[in-house]
């Protein structure tokens, strides 16, 4: 387990293991409740998965991404995007999933 710093603000802290394979668990931090949505997208901007949508509290998160897309297909080795969107904030970070 590995210890998140305290944040002050909403933040896309980043993924880890990176490069990966299976799997990756991406951390962030809301300062508060509202939408969210966390996405990840292939390199040529097509969202691939639905991680996380719809209104979560205030909090730190870590969510598993198993390197599979939304029909449950395993993706193939590259770069992705992990997009997370929250009102009125956008941060996106670079995954590798190596096979």
């Amino acid at each position: 387990s590995v210890d998140l710093p305290l944040m002050s603000r909403t933040e896309l802290i980043g993924n880890y293991p990176n490069p990966f394979n299976p799997s990756t668990t991406i951390s962030f931090y809301l300062e508060s409740g509202g939408e969210t949505n966390l996405s990840i997208y292939n390199i040529r901007g097509q969202k691939v998965r639905d991680l996380v949508s719809g209104y979560i509290n205030a909090g730190n998160y870590q969510i598993i991404w198993d390197g599979k897309d939304n029909m449950r297909k395993d993706m193939s080795s590259g770069v992705y995007f992990y997009r997370l969107e929250t009102a009125g904030r956008v941060e996106m970070k670079k995954a590798m999933l190596l096979k």
